[in-house]
């Protein structure tokens, strides 16, 4: 029997010609890897390009094609219920992945550590600093990121640990966890469409007591759409992701009640921005 891949990526595509080939060839790179593709209803270009990566990495790449968007959480977990590694690359299609990156954050994988989900410092195609890790969300802290978030990258990319730190939770943009998650912690909440299925389950693996971790040393091109950003659709489907949130872990106002359930259970320090 074949030995089972060391990484699956998981990458979910919507309407993404323009970034699928580099995503894809940045990590169709080690043949001891598998890569899954949930295109989620693409009206672009994209199946024609999976098709064409597909004939030249046919034992590596395996293609889910969706008729219609379904969310964020609905098509990766049609992937993740098949993955067979013990470790999974949750990956958007905008991410360009350097080499030995998946490397270095399986480094955070000790078999004492406690880490469930390793994210990396994300830059956008100008090298600059995007905010990928972040306290867990409340309205307030939502409202003051969307009126200052350049303000917040700047002063953040000054601050943040150069070394890596736990954080509360990590933009799913580009994570590598553990399968493990999965059997204790689960998929994703299908109950949320667009966002904020990241903080959701982020929340869920440290109640499960497993680390979020942030490797600043890791850099990872993240060419951002930032769709919810944009009056539209994916924003208001992203404004009810974030009540459902909220009323789901009773953080509207304050995350401190999260926190304080986090440490009750496994005690000080593991919640914060401190080197590990």
């Amino acid at each position: 029997m074949p030995d089972p891949p060391r990484v699956s990526f998981v990458i979910l595509s919507h309407t993404s010609a323009r970034f699928l080939p580099r995503c894809l060839e940045s990590v169709l790179t080690n043949p001891s890897d598998e890569v899954w593709v949930v295109d989620n209803g693409s009206r672009d270009a994209s199946p024609t390009i999976l098709e064409g990566f597909k004939e030249r990495h046919p034992e590596h790449l395996r293609v889910i094609r969706l008729p219609v968007n379904v969310g964020t959480t609905v098509s990766r977990n049609l992937a993740l219920r098949q993955v067979t590694s013990p470790f999974i690359a949750v990956i958007d299609s905008d991410i360009v992945m350097p080499p030995r990156a998946v490397d270095t954050l399986l480094d955070r994988f000790t078999p004492v550590s406690h880490c469930g989900i390793a994210a990396p410092r994300l830059i956008s195609a100008d090298g600059g600093f995007q905010l990928s890790a972040d306290v867990f969300p409340t309205l307030p802290r939502k409202i003051h990121r969307a009126i200052r978030l350049k303000s917040i990258e700047r002063t953040a990319s000054k601050s943040v640990s150069q070394r890596p730190c736990t954080v509360d939770y990590a933009i799913s943009a580009c994570w590598l966890m553990r399968r493990e998650l999965l059997d204790v912690v689960g998929l994703l909440d299908e109950r949320i469409f667009y966002a904020p299925e990241d903080a959701d389950y982020c929340v869920r693996v440290w109640k499960a007591g497993f680390q979020v971790v942030y490797d600043p040393r890791v850099e990872v091109l993240h060419d951002a759409q930032e769709i919810s950003r944009r009056p539209g659709r994916a924003a208001w489907l992203h404004a009810q992701g974030l009540l459902y949130y909220f009323h789901k872990h009773r953080c509207l106002l304050s995350a401190a009640g999260i926190r304080r359930e986090v440490r009750a259970m496994y005690g000080e320090g593991r919640l914060s921005l401190e080197a590990v």
